[in-house]
């Protein structure tokens, strides 16, 4: 097949798409991501999709930290850690990782889905188990199907169900449970103290997602852990530096010093990707600085969010329940929830809409994602508009 007939081809599933209105529309920024953004698409726009959790993503300290590293250390190191060399930056930002999940290391990686997609292969083989959350992200999905492993899904959330797996995979050489710790389209939280109670009695060892959870969960803002008040006890924990901490990039794994030191021995995509920029490192050290400092981040991200969901319900929509800072509206159709974000950006809302195959078709949804920097002025102003396209639209 020739680059024309390659083209053609895809053409042909894109107009598909587009008569069926599921074609995704990107919106381009022209200013940094904050509470509220400059678009080319409507001029300023309040945000309620970004991952910006703790408002740290324009925060002056935060950039600052990543000049003055751009400045000491240059772009980058232009090649892979064990080639040409770690910077101190590296060792700095994963201490400060590994003290934030109480665990012994942590390892950085250029995003979370290259941790995902480079932890599972490198410790489960032919050999092991993998049993996961049927709503995980897709890279810990990804991460699991490019292992060897002999792999189970697990209803999501469902104790029974998963006990069942592991009982038919109790004789695995290594058996790992992999689970989100909150589920980014759903909103909800894994039932950590019951997937732990179950993994110990069966020798299993529990690997969580956390990067919707850190910055967002527990008191401190430590995590999915904190929140249930089991901290150190889970194995293996990922996540990412480019949601509530800082927002640019980034991943890493944190777990025991055997497990940090294994994968750069043998995780490809440390071995064959250049290491974290520096700059990032920086700016993601000084907003875990931020968030020791300033935890009232955390109780306002929780406050503003339980005024969000409680002002939709008194509007007539049914938000799905749940403590994160995620809270989604399903309508349905995923044809219908992209109408319904172009509309809210007519008015100013920047959200996005989501369907299939992000999600399970019949289940499209507007998910909103709160930001601590958010005023109780740009709620309302969100809450008014809802209302007024819900109605317009007929959802409400």
């Amino acid at each position: 097949m020739n680059a024309s007939v390659l083209d053609t081809s895809l053409q042909t599933e894109l107009s598909a798409m587009e008569n069926a209105g599921t074609l995704k529309s990107f919106r381009h920024i022209t200013g940094p991501m904050d509470s509220e953004v400059n678009m080319e698409e409507c001029g300023k726009a309040l945000v309620l999709s970004s991952n910006n959790y703790l408002g740290l993503a324009n925060h002056p300290e935060v950039i600052e930290a990543g000049k003055q590293a751009l400045s000491s250390y240059g772009a980058g190191t232009a090649s892979v850690r064990f080639i040409c060399g770690t910077f101190s930056i590296h060792e700095e930002i994963e201490a400060a990782l590994a003290t934030l999940h109480y665990t012994q290391a942590a390892l950085t990686y250029v995003s979370c889905w290259a941790a995902n997609t480079g932890l599972m292969p490198a410790i489960a083989g032919a050999e092991d188990v993998l049993i996961s959350d049927a709503l995980n992200h897709a890279s810990l999905i990804d991460g699991c199907r490019m292992s060897k492993a002999k792999r189970f899904v697990y209803k999501h959330s469902d104790m029974a169900d998963l006990e069942a797996k592991l009982k038919e995979a109790k004789d695995a050489r290594r058996l790992l449970v992999v689970t989100d710790g909150v589920f980014s389209m759903e909103g909800d939280i894994v039932k950590l103290p019951e997937v732990l109670a179950l993994a110990k009695r069966y020798g299993a060892a529990v690997i969580l997602d956390d990067s919707h959870g850190v910055g967002v969960m527990g008191t401190h803002g430590r995590g999915t852990a904190e929140h249930f008040g089991v901290e150190g006890q889970v194995d293996i924990i990922t996540g990412t530096l480019g949601k509530a901490l800082g927002g640019a990039a980034g991943g890493y794994v944190a777990g025991s010093r055997t497990l940090v030191e294994y994968l750069k021995q043998v995780s490809r995509p440390q071995l064959f990707s250049n290491a974290l920029p520096a700059t990032i490192a920086a700016s993601a050290m000084k907003a875990i600085e931020i968030l020791n400092r300033e935890p009232q981040r955390v109780t306002r991200l929780h406050a503003i969010t339980r005024r969000m969901r409680e002002g939709l319900q008194k509007r007539g929509f049914k938000p799905l329940e749940g403590e994160s800072a995620i809270v989604p509206i399903i309508v349905g159709d995923t044809a219908f929830a992209l109408r319904m974000s172009a509309e809210l950006l007519k008015e100013g809302v920047f959200i996005t809409g989501f369907g299939y195959p992000v999600v399970p078709e019949g289940t499209a949804r507007l998910r909103i994602q709160m930001n601590a920097a958010l005023t109780d002025a740009q709620i309302d102003f969100a809450l008014e508009r809802f209302e007024r396209v819900g109605k317009r639209l007929g959802i409400i």
